[in-house]
């Protein structure tokens, strides 16, 4: 039975949403205030679940990959790869809509994040779409939607919370979610090729020759990079915290050394904006730990997985629920607080019905990420109509097709999970 102490972190959580505090620190103070009411010694507890944080080791890849995503956003490194891209996929009908997608899978092996892509990588995307005569609209709501590659391609930061939250591999995380980022990739690129004609796309850019012997030379130090996270990681030489740190180091040498695209200037602003972030990350990790330690001790997820079990004790419709549910949800709360707040009360119930937490973790973290281009939250869209200035409304209408792309594919990798489990299952750890 959930004791009445419970209510005190929901309410707080409540009035932190309606205030517009940040999520993670209204679940802090909610999680300190329970401490507080039940007669706990709260500097004690605090120590406990800081400590938990502290030494886990694969958190350390986090400030890693968002330093490499700061140094290839704020150098030439994003130009040159999206140059090379459109060397090859330019001579197409839409030839830079398909870039713009091939593009992000491409930066998402570099960088794991969604809302760096968008900002990065999508106002570049956007720039030359619009210049080519492509819709406002669509050019906005195609680098939103192309942006939720980065998430589930690796590396992956809402992979390596997961991974935190549920104990499971990160290395086969990594590999599980590959598979979906390509069907993502052709599906969203297969949708372009169809609608092409009817909607008038212009060919893209078609470099011949030299022109692209000369794009693809000076984008391979920039296209290294993802060979030496993933090369690194599945060649058994290094852990994925340190692959991230390898990538890092050479986002740094291909910037400054290579490129010479980058000042010291520019690297003080890069390190204050990776303290920043991480900070911000680093709260939400300690979030986490802690609403989990309530979760355990009032028996939640015991009750919540009783109710479904109640209902279902088919893994398949269990699946089917989780996912209608996080699609909800994504129309109204941030990837954070779904991940926090929701995820540790179904994962034990997902356990006991016999899902396998690698499939688990793919299609839990894609709902989320979808999440980010639906409405009326859809932090993608903001961030596509904040850089360019195009009136949300207009993106809205576009974006729906292109999400309705990306659930057909969800909807097929929750009930074919061998697409998923297919690479970790051969060559995982």
């Amino acid at each position: 039975m959930i004791s009445i102490y419970f209510c005190i972190p929901i309410i707080i959580l409540v009035i932190a949403f309606i205030i517009k505090m940040p999520i993670s620190l209204g679940m802090i103070l909610g999680t300190l205030a329970y401490f507080y009411a039940k007669g706990q010694n709260v500097g004690s507890t605090v120590h406990i679940l800081v400590n938990a944080m502290l030494n886990s080791y694969v958190l350390l890849s986090i400030p890693l990959f968002i330093f490499t995503a700061e140094v290839m956003n704020n150098s030439t490194v994003t130009q040159k790869m999206y140059s090379f891209v459109n060397s090859i996929f330019g001579r197409f009908r839409g030839g830079t809509a398909h870039v713009n997608v091939v593009g992000s899978l491409i930066f998402a092996g570099m960088t794991g994040s969604s809302v760096a892509d968008a900002s990065g990588l999508g106002k570049i995307e956007y720039d030359q779409m619009t210049k080519e005569g492509y819709d406002r609209g669509f050019s906005c709501a195609l680098s939103a939607t192309s942006a939720i590659l980065g998430p589930t391609f690796p590396p992956s930061i809402i992979l390596v919370i997961y991974s935190t939250l549920s104990g499971t591999s990160v290395a086969n995380l990594f590999l599980a979610g590959m598979v979906p980022a390509i069907l993502l990739t052709l599906a969203f690129c297969l949708y372009i090729a169809l609608t092409a004609k009817k909607n008038n796309y212009p060919y893209g850019m078609h470099l011949k020759g030299k022109e692209f012997i000369r794009s693809t030379i000076a984008a391979i130090p920039a296209l290294l990079t993802p060979v030496i996270l993933l090369g690194g990681i599945y060649s058994g030489i290094v852990t994925p915290t340190e692959a991230a740190a390898l990538g890092a180091l050479w986002a740094l040498i291909v910037s400054l050394v290579i490129y010479r695209s980058l000042s010291f200037k520019s690297l003080w602003e890069i390190l204050k904006n990776t303290a920043k972030s991480t900070g911000n990350v680093g709260l939400i990790v300690m979030a986490a730990f802690g609403f989990s330690h309530i979760v355990a001790a009032e028996h939640v997820s015991e009750i919540i997985g009783g109710f479904i079990i109640a209902s279902t004790d088919n893994r398949w419709i269990f699946l089917f629920i989780i996912s209608i549910a996080l699609i909800i949800l994504g129309c109204f709360f941030d990837t954070n607080t779904i991940q926090l707040v929701f995820l540790p009360t179904v994962i034990p119930t997902a356990q006991l019905l016999g899902v396998d937490m690698v499939h688990f973790g793919i299609i839990t973290s894609l709902n989320m990420i979808i999440g980010q281009c639906t409405p009326p939250f859809g932090v993608l869209l903001f961030i596509m109509s904040g850089l360019t200035k195009t009136p949300l409304k207009d993106i809205i209408i576009k974006a729906i097709p292109l999400v309705g792309v990306a659930l057909i594919v969800l909807f097929v990798l929750v009930f074919v999970p061998d697409i998923v489990m297919f690479l970790p299952n051969h060559f995982g750890r």
